[in-house]
């Protein structure tokens, strides 16, 4: 058993093995957005090798990754991890295949080699491609951005972090039958650069924190356990400050000590009313993997599955997913979301887009190879920008950006939304979920829910969750909150592909009622 004390005299031993890499080249100011001459020297000099080894196309990324992640458990410091990786990787275009390689060493000699083998990998890819890669055209970019942050997360010693998070389990631990608290902050440092032979040159610094917070009551009846959510953000350290986890915790674990006295739901048919806490997972389950355009048309059938809005041909302002209230905006802009850039990693700007207008499907999320696929039905010949890759070591492909519910342009309040709901159960904070591989039949859990009757709600229920069609569900949307309910959720580990690869992307959403849905028992499994 560690205690505090005893865990903070040996945290400087104990950074020397944490893996943290050596700095190959120099570290970079924090305060404003930078550039690095030495790493863009040798960018410049990879493109030059992919070009000279016979590529028609070549984007190299030089990325440094920094991630470190605290937990604690009542009065214990549970885990400490800090480590760094720092390299580069080439991806090239050759008689219309994509080819990948990356290299921790960036000597200009092993860079060389790397964009030689990058090139290699194309020709052989070339022998099973199924169609030709083309480009949607982009405008060369050059610059340098950074997430705005007040005080960046990396930097804040352990020992503040420690602090804050065992003054958070302190403070929950003073709710009668609260017996266990456990809290935690992750927080990644991803600078990257880009070139390609287009003539981009881009160099950009984006900052992820995510904190958590787990409560578990214990009484006669046994125990119950509850998770506040915590969304986490493309912010700074301040933004973990801002939630006041000390003084909020006593409140969030009060939650799992009144579930232990909850009754459990008869099931039956209910208007569903979904606090946006929990709105969010459903938005990323079924509407934002839905329209990831290689799901759509078989790209990710061998390991993430397919999706029902497919053919484009077919759904393409045409499909009915939703009702009028139902509005869905793609964003790679959006201020504290995860998914926020200046560019992709293919040097397209971040734009807005619509993704389904008034309940009916308009777009996709799509890269510049994809663009030109659809492009005849949507009009649209620009990428959305949406190719992203978790390291320097991973390709580039496509991935979720920022995908939201627009609230209602009048004010709606979550009372209002319950005061006219005469028999329903509302659901907060996600919990277990279970979705199919088209991304259609589902059911979604809380980690608390309430029963509502006659406008009111009447006691807090367990062991239930709900269960719908996505189409179903989302055309029995009747009642949308305005901008006073709206929450801006998120996950800091979407997984996608094959090799897997994880991204960081946030949803934001209103408060909103769905009529007359299947609520099922789950038997303690929500």
């Amino acid at each position: 058993m560690t205690d505090r004390r005893d865990f903070l005299k040996t945290l400087g031993a104990a950074a020397l093995t944490a893996g943290v890499a050596p700095r190959l080249l120099a570290e970079p100011p924090r305060t404003a957005p930078y550039t690095d001459p030495a790493v863009e020297e040798l960018a410049l000099y990879a493109l030059q090798a992919a070009k000279d080894a016979g590529a028609s196309y070549a984007d190299v990324r030089f990325g440094r990754y920094r991630r470190q992640s605290v937990s604690t458990r009542e009065r214990q410091v549970t885990g400490v991890s800090d480590s760094e990786s720092f390299g580069c990787g080439i991806r090239t275009l050759v008689d219309g295949a994509w080819g990948f390689a990356s290299t921790a060493d960036v000597s200009k000699e092993s860079l060389r080699k790397t964009a030689a083998e990058s090139v290699t990998t194309a020709r052989a890819a070339k022998r099973v491609q199924r169609r030709p890669v083309v480009l949607a055209p982009v405008t060369p970019a050059k610059g340098a951005w950074k997430t705005p942050v007040k005080v960046d997360p990396i930097d804040v010693p352990i020992e503040d972090k420690v602090a804050l998070l065992l003054a958070a389990n302190e403070a929950a631990l003073k709710v009668k039958g609260v017996r266990f608290a456990s809290t935690s902050v992750s927080a990644l440092r991803e600078e990257k650069t880009l070139a390609t032979t287009d003539g981009t040159l881009v160099t950009q610094t984006f900052y992820r924190v995510a904190p958590t917070f787990t409560a578990t009551a214990i009484g006669s009846g046994g125990f119950e356990t509850y998770n506040e959510e915590l969304a986490p953000r493309g912010s700074g350290w301040e933004y973990v400050t801002s939630l006041d986890m000390a003084n909020a915790a006593e409140r969030w674990a009060a939650r799992a000590a009144e579930k232990l006295t909850a009754r459990s739901l008869e099931p039956g048919r209910y208007d569903v009313v979904l606090d946006p806490r929990n709105l969010w997972l459903t938005i990323h389950e079924s509407v934002g993997h839905a329209l990831e355009l290689d799901r759509a048309l078989g790209y990710e059938a061998n390991y993430a599955g397919t999706s029902f809005v497919a053919p484009p041909e077919k759904v393409l302002g045409k499909l009915r997913f939703g009702s009028e209230l139902m509005t869905i905006r793609a964003d790679r802009t959006q201020e504290g979301a995860l998914a926020r850039v200046m560019w992709d990693d293919e040097g397209v700007p971040a734009e807005e887009w619509t993704l389904i207008d008034k309940g009916i499907v308009k777009d996709y999320q799509t890269t510049r190879e994809q663009a030109a696929w659809i492009s005849a039905l949507t009009g649209v010949k620009r990428s959305h920008g949406c190719a992203f890759a978790q390291s320097w070591s991973d390709v580039p492909f496509q991935r979720m950006p920022n995908v939201s519910l627009l609230p209602n342009t009048k004010d709606v309040s979550l009372d209002d939304i319950v005061s006219a709901t005469d028999r329903g159960v509302m659901f907060t904070n996600r919990a277990t979920y279970s979705i199919d591989h088209q991304r259609y039949n589902f059911q979604f859990g809380g980690q608390a829910a309430w029963e509502i009757r006659g406008g009111k709600v009447v006691g807090m229920v367990k062991d239930c969750a709900y269960q719908a069609t996505t189409t179903t569900f989302w055309n029995a949307l009747d009642m949308l909150g305005g901008r006073s309910t709206y929450f801006l959720g998120g996950t800091f580990n979407d997984g996608k592909g094959e090799p897997g690869q994880s991204n960081q992307v946030s949803h934001g959403c209103p408060a909103a009622r769905f009529k007359n849905i299947n609520v099922i028992a789950t038997g303690g499994a929500a």
